[in-house]
């Protein structure tokens, strides 16, 4: 099993990165709250993983921190949530937001998420509640260690901000002509890729 990668941050293109190590390059897909805090282009970049395996396919998912990942993991063990969809739920909100979310028996918002149905989301709170508890005490930090939101910061744009956005919004689940809609109405002049990412899923939660 692959559980962390250290290497060069070769190509950032939401939600996939690819990082070499070792003369190898690994494609990896990532939740846009840990996209936001990759380094730039060409540096190193350490990477936590789960390694999936399937008839037709090898994937990589990755994360900035081990918690992050754990929370993949207990995701994908609820019932009618694979990698894809765990990915999706993670990268419309942080960590943080999720167990809120969880404490507060929101479905509201969770139905929001692309791919999120009402029973899916009924599921997420009554099985999540525990696994989360347990995963706050296992962490070697507090609760509060566990729920810090991320710190975003630009990445260096290779195409358009709003290329890049839809794109990535695409990627989540969206149809082409909410993610075109929300991407225009929260588009404003000097935002980089991320930034129009980040307030156009605000938008739709």
């Amino acid at each position: 099993m692959i559980g962390r990668l250290r290497g060069l941050l070769i190509e950032k293109r939401a939600p996939e990165i690819l990082i070499e190590v070792s003369g190898l390059g690994y494609e990896v897909q990532m939740p846009l709250t840990s996209f936001y805090e990759l380094p730039e282009l060409n540096q190193e970049a350490i990477v936590y993983t789960h390694f999936v395996v399937r008839e037709d396919a090898q994937l990589l998912y990755g994360f900035m921190t081990k918690q992050e990942r754990a929370l993949f993991r207990l995701l994908i063990k609820t019932n009618g949530v694979g990698p894809k969809l765990a990915l999706t739920i993670l990268s419309g909100m942080t960590s943080a937001e999720f167990v809120a979310c969880v404490e507060r028996d929101d479905i509201a918002t969770l139905v929001k998420l692309p791919g999120v149905g009402k029973k899916t989301a009924e599921r997420l709170l009554v099985e999540m509640r525990d696994k989360l508890k347990s995963l706050m005490e296992a962490s070697a930090g507090s609760e509060r260690e566990f729920m810090l939101k991320s710190n975003y910061r630009p990445a260096k744009i290779v195409n358009t901000a709003e290329d890049d956005a839809i794109a990535a919004l695409l990627s989540l689940g969206y149809k082409p002509a909410q993610a075109s809609k929300s991407v225009s109405a929260a588009y404003k002049d000097g935002m980089s890729s991320q930034e129009l990412i980040k307030s156009s899923l605000k938008s739709m939660l």
